[in-house]
């Protein structure tokens, strides 16, 4: 009884957080999401499920907004995770300077979202813009970014991309380094290339780590506001309207709380649907 005490004692603080602040607030977005609520008045009123057939069947922005979304994560998931590879295999090893580059290439994602989004921002101006600048010493006449539909959502993955991909980055360098040489040593002795090695030992015992990578980059991903708020506003055309941003317009400039928690259940599903697709595959293939 003393050690079931002291466990409780040690596990409550955390369990009281757990329960007040996730379990809590998850119901009251369940409740809010059945109901007619201005954040401005002062009582919600019951309406069932018509949030959610008005989300999905009435209308046709909560489409756009999940095209935008799905358009979203296929960049950055894909794009992410190959370059955190592609680093990993690069800084996995040691040579001079290996510690210098892990720092370079992981301190974005410890920087201020905020900072850097404002600072993109500007980089990805028109003809003012840094980076146009850098183009026109070469003879390319760079578009205005973060203005046209056809870059905005493109420049927006980009800097998403640049900004955290040292944290997988650094997850695949751990896991890397948790492979025994033997391995390599053995298959190398088989005749085996560079590729092959890659292909046949190295990435099949990557599998767990590209697993937790792909669930936690891909929930980021339909995460995403700040980037959003900050660069584009959603715009050009609601090219870059995703659905966290989306949520966000709902309950906080339109204070329509209701329909706000219903796309945040919306959200939650999908987000669900995905990761238990992608450990289905993953168990699928071992």
């Amino acid at each position: 009884m003393r050690e079931a005490m002291e466990a409780w004692l040690f596990i409550g603080p955390t369990l009281a957080g757990f329960l007040i602040f996730f379990i809590g607030p998850l119901i009251a977005v369940v409740w809010y999401s059945m109901t007619e609520w201005n954040l401005l008045a002062q009582q919600a009123t019951f309406v069932g499920l018509d949030n959610y057939d008005d989300a999905l069947f009435r209308n046709p922005d909560f489409w756009l907004v999940v095209r935008n979304s799905v358009i979203f994560a296929l960049g950055l998931v894909p794009f992410n995770m190959a370059l955190a590879l592609a680093l990993a295999i690069s800084l996995s090893r040691r040579f001079v300077g290996v510690v210098f580059f892990r720092t370079v290439f992981f301190a974005p994602v410890v920087t201020s979202a905020v900072a850097w989004a404002i600072v993109w921002k500007f980089l990805l101006q028109g003809e003012a813009g840094f980076v146009n600048q850098m183009l026109a010493h070469i003879g390319i006449n760079g578009p205005n970014w973060l203005r046209e539909p056809d870059w905005a959502m493109a420049a927006v993955i980009v800097t998403r991309v640049i900004k955290m991909v040292g944290l997988n980055m650094i997850l695949y360098i751990a896991a890397l380094q948790a492979i025994p040489r033997d391995y390599e040593a053995a298959a190398r002795l088989e005749g085996a290339s560079n590729w092959q090695i890659f292909r046949l030992v190295i990435w099949p015992l990557l599998g767990p780590t590209t697993l937790v990578i792909m669930v936690i980059t891909t929930i980021g991903s339909f995460k995403v506001f700040d980037h959003i708020y900050l660069m584009t506003g959603g715009g050009p055309e609601n090219g870059t309207l995703v659905l966290a941003f989306y949520i966000y317009k709902q309950g906080f400039e339109f204070f329509d709380v209701g329909y706000a928690s219903a796309l945040a259940m919306i959200m939650f599903v999908i987000v669900m649907v995905l990761t238990l697709v992608q450990l289905a595959l993953r168990r699928r293939d071992t």
